[in-house]
């Protein structure tokens, strides 16, 4: 008989990684890494509002605000102001629906 024949299977809820996965709180930021040089600066201002809005669609969804219509501005800056970052603007507050819009 082969050893692959003999070696389990992990089974559905085993985790099949080579090393553990860090599971943190979404509330936790994450460590920051420098962003690549050179750039323009609209591109470094697009990514850190793509960021911000993903932190806060994720929090939003950890507190059971599932549709894009149940977040209204107030509420995505009452996330922002509970997980600690600045108040988002109103593009933001556009991208973190998006973002709850087109996750399915």
């Amino acid at each position: 008989m082969p050893a692959a024949a003999l070696k389990s299977k992990p089974s559905p809820t085993q985790s099949t990684a080579k090393r553990p996965v860090l599971l943190d709180l979404p509330y936790v930021p994450v460590e920051k890494r420098p962003l690549p040089p050179g750039r323009p600066r609209e591109w470094y201002v697009s990514h850190n509002r793509r960021l911000k809005a993903m932190r806060l669609a994720i929090a939003l969804l950890d507190s059971g605000v599932y549709l894009p219509n149940q977040a209204r501005d107030e509420t995505i800056r009452d996330t922002a102001e509970l997980i600690g970052v600045h108040p988002p603007s109103a593009t933001t507050c556009h991208m973190v629906r998006a973002f709850m819009r087109y996750s399915r």
